[in-house]
């Protein structure tokens, strides 16, 4: 279980590590190219990060097919292998194309999360499934809080450390070293899984069905257009489709915003500041989710808990362009609001679809595979959409600015709250008087 810990905090590294300097990295790139109209410039920030996803949206099912078909443990491993090249590749990019493409290949390869939870089933008796899945969702809050702080540090070493950094190289390569960084952490993990990790997955139990792994792409959006005809279980799904694509919206335009000179309304931070307040955002989240939440579920109802972390992750988004330059520490409030509600929204929302699921005897795999699927598709238009949207107002005036982006965002929110009030769940019923 140690190795598999490593591999899922290994590529959430990878995932929340470039969240402080992408920003920067991509306008950099783009100027150089010649793009220098602020909202053009901006919007390749989205484009890069949407590919990521993509990337993960294709290739997911696909790694999780080969798995059935050749094992656990090789496409595992390809995914470290992966991550330690391309992330340098990343590095090293010199054009928006080289960028995009560097990303997109890392995406591919870092899309065995699914994998690795397919391992943690060949090899957990029932009774231990539920605290080893806790473990990988451990690694997921300390990639996300220590990712962008490590991103953040290690951004523009030139200026930040000098000494041994303070050459022309490192100048030209201001975002290297945090992707040496994680490509280091990949290339550890791979030689560690190579001596330590058996495969899972006995010889006898692969398939050796003849489809392709390209038809899993397919399955997946129609299992997804199958749950959406399912009563209540698709209100669930698409309530958290919503509050992704409210929550990648931000991703896409917070240090669009952050970065941005005040005399524009910003903040102006650097790399560093934007790291400290990702990895603000992790810490809260680590410790709703990974101490909280059990207390919380025993006394509050889940779709209220649901119900409020919509509304704090909306107000939280909704008014980060509103911290004042000269008071820049307002937005860790925002922030918090945030981390809190996503922190409480997860793991209740998830709850319900699964109690929902087994109640209504349908197929639990297909529901949490067709949620996962509609997750995927938020990621991806969630920073899209945000960029879109800014390249069109960041200049503008009146109601179309830079704050217009985050206000969108939270009515994004805003509308997976109202669709959360008319949701009649089990547990609401048996809540009711004669109910069960």
């Amino acid at each position: 279980m140690g190795i598999l810990f490593l591999v899922v905090l290994v590529d959430m590294l990878g995932l929340t590590l470039v969240i402080p300097f992408l920003t920067y990295f991509v306008q950099d790139l783009a100027s150089a190219e010649g793009i220098v109209d602020r909202g053009s410039r901006d919007f390749w920030v989205g484009v890069v990060i949407a590919t990521y996803s993509l990337a993960q949206f294709i290739f997911t099912p696909i790694l999780g097919s080969l798995s059935d078909r050749l094992g656990r443990r090789p496409v595992l491993m390809f995914g470290l292998l992966s991550n330690s090249v391309f992330f340098i590749v990343f590095g090293l990019s010199g054009s928006l194309a080289m960028a995009l493409i560097a990303r997109f290949l890392a995406g591919a390869g870092n899309g065995n999360i699914a994998v690795t939870r397919a391992y943690i089933g060949d090899i957990s008796e029932p009774e231990d499934v539920a605290k080893r899945m806790g473990m990988i969702g451990a690694a997921f809050g300390l990639g996300f809080m220590f990712g962008p702080f490590i991103g953040g540090v290690l951004s523009d070493p030139a200026t930040g450390f000098g000494g041994f950094f303070d050459t022309q190289f490192w100048r030209d390569y201001p975002y290297l070293l945090p992707c040496l960084f994680s490509s280091t952490m990949s290339s550890i993990a791979f030689i560690l899984a190579f001596k330590k990790l058996p495969e899972s997955l006995p010889q006898e139990e692969r398939s050796d069905s003849d489809t392709s792994p390209l038809s899993q792409l397919s399955e997946t959006v129609s299992s997804i257009i199958s749950v959406l005809k399912l009563p209540t279980i698709s209100s669930l799904v698409v309530v958290n489709f919503l509050f992704l694509l409210g929550f990648t919206m931000m991703h896409g335009t917070f240090i669009l915003f952050t970065s941005m000179d005040p005399d524009s309304g910003g903040l102006g931070w650097s790399e560093r500041d934007n790291g400290w307040v990702f990895a603000f955002i992790g810490l809260l989240g680590v410790i709703i989710q990974g101490g909280l939440i059990g207390p919380l579920t025993r006394r509050f109802r889940l779709r209220g808990m649901m119900i409020v972390g919509t509304a704090l992750a909306g107000l939280g988004v909704a008014s980060i362009p509103y911290a004042p330059a000269e008071a820049s520490w307002l937005i860790f409030g925002s922030c918090a609001g945030l981390a809190i509600g996503n922190g409480l929204f997860s793991p209740t929302q998830s709850s319900l679809l699964t109690f929902e699921t087994k109640g209504g005897g349908y197929e639990l795999g297909m529901v949490m595979g067709a949620q996962e699927g509609s997750g995927a598709l938020a990621r991806i238009i969630g920073p899209f959409l945000a960029a879109y949207i800014w390249s069109l107002t960041v200049d503008g005036e009146g109601l179309w600015t830079y704050h217009t982006c985050f206000r969108i965002a939270g009515v994004v929110f805003l509308v997976a709250l109202l669709l959360q009030f008319g949701l009649r769940t089990k547990e609401a019923e048996a809540s009711e008087p004669g109910g069960a």
